[in-house]
């Protein structure tokens, strides 16, 4: 049997949309947002600002918002490998949530958590059940951040969970978010080439992130001191069960945020350059996360570019890392409705 969550969803829906809602003030006017029927239900990214956190008061929620703030953008430094405090180092990289969640967290199309406190709880494939933001967060440190698991009610959890909260303020469970993700411009229909996004990565990627893909330190190994740019292959970089290294992901990722400094609106590279310097980075060692077999126990819920079986499906390992991943799309798509048809139906008494 598929999941079916829509009753729980629909409960949790109700409060959280009330749970965002900007915190009231004194300067508050009576004709603010109240509930849900007052908030937008599209909001472009792309023309939307974010509280000032620099305006929350000193309270145990300001403390919170601005230390999931600091944790966002020098996650190196409160609980990277190389903190003098080992009981602190939940990371295993010294990677920053900020080096792929971009400007902070706030940029469309660089995975922005801006309206994603709206969105949970919610179904996850990969687990195969509902999971809170937490959860996601914890997702994060573990594949990401090649770490550990924070605890739930630790102070930087609790930061980062109200620093989410934060961004999130005005905006309802069910709006439509431009700039939320990724942006969606589908993939060359094709079979990415790694040996071609090596080119790319020479002529547009190694200056910043170097020729072996180790990115450019702001000091020296072992003095926390983190990175100016950071590694996108290696031992300190994200491991291989993280989002960046499904190819779509990446590939969308880089199509609209790199090189450093451009935009979605501002690109220099092509689809094509992108898609398969994303093959050549992801073809790259990198820390291995253990456990990957257990993922997405749902197979028709697995995604076309999941690189590990077990699988759906009689396609090939090479097309499941590299593409063509339409063909593979399609096919879950199809299958997922056929169960799903089939379910509807339910059992049949012989005739």
């Amino acid at each position: 049997m598929s999941p079916r969550f829509t009753p729980l969803i629909t409960a949790s829906a109700t409060v959280l949309a009330f749970s965002i809602a900007p915190l009231p003030s004194a300067a508050q006017e009576d004709n603010s947002p109240t509930g849900p029927e007052d908030m937008p239900q599209e909001v472009d990214l792309n023309d939307w600002s974010v509280g000032d956190i620099d305006a929350l008061p000193d309270d145990e929620y300001g403390r919170a918002v601005r230390y999931g703030h600091a944790l966002t953008v020098e996650t190196h430094a409160h609980i990277g490998p190389e903190v003098e405090d080992e009981s602190m180092r939940y990371s295993g990289n010294n990677l920053d949530c900020a080096s792929c969640h971009q400007d902070a967290a706030t940029k469309p199309f660089a995975m922005p958590w801006t309206g994603v406190a709206a969105t949970f709880p919610q179904y996850r494939g990969r687990e195969n059940t509902l999971q809170t933001v937490e959860d996601r967060v914890n997702g994060c440190m573990e594949r990401s951040m090649n770490g550990r698991a924070l605890p739930l009610d630790s102070a930087e959890m609790r930061a980062f969970s109200a620093y989410i909260h934060f961004l999130s303020a005005g905006i309802p469970v069910g709006a439509k978010v431009t700039g939320a993700g990724t942006i969606p411009d589908p993939a060359p229909d094709r079979a990415a080439d790694p040996v071609a996004g090596e080119q790319v990565y020479a002529e547009q990627c190694s200056v910043c992130h170097g020729d072996d893909g180790h990115g450019m330190r702001n000091g020296e190994p072992g003095d926390g001191e983190g990175y100016l740019y950071p590694p996108v292959f290696g031992d300190d970089s994200y491991n291989d069960g993280a989002g960046m290294y499904r190819m779509l992901m990446a590939y969308r990722f880089i199509l609209a945020n790199m090189p450093q400094g451009v935009d979605h609106e501002d690109r220099i590279l092509t689809p094509d350059e992108a898609y398969d310097v994303a093959a050549y980075i992801n073809s790259q060692p990198r820390g291995h996360k253990e456990g990957m077999e257990s993922d997405f126990p749902d197979r028709l819920r697995k995604p076309a570019d999941m690189p590990f079986e077990p699988w759906a499906g009689d396609f090939l390992p090479e097309q499941h890392k590299y593409g063509p991943f339409k063909p593979i799309a399609d096919w879950l798509v199809a299958e997922r409705a056929a169960r799903d048809a089939a379910e509807e139906e339910g059992p049949q008494a012989d005739e």
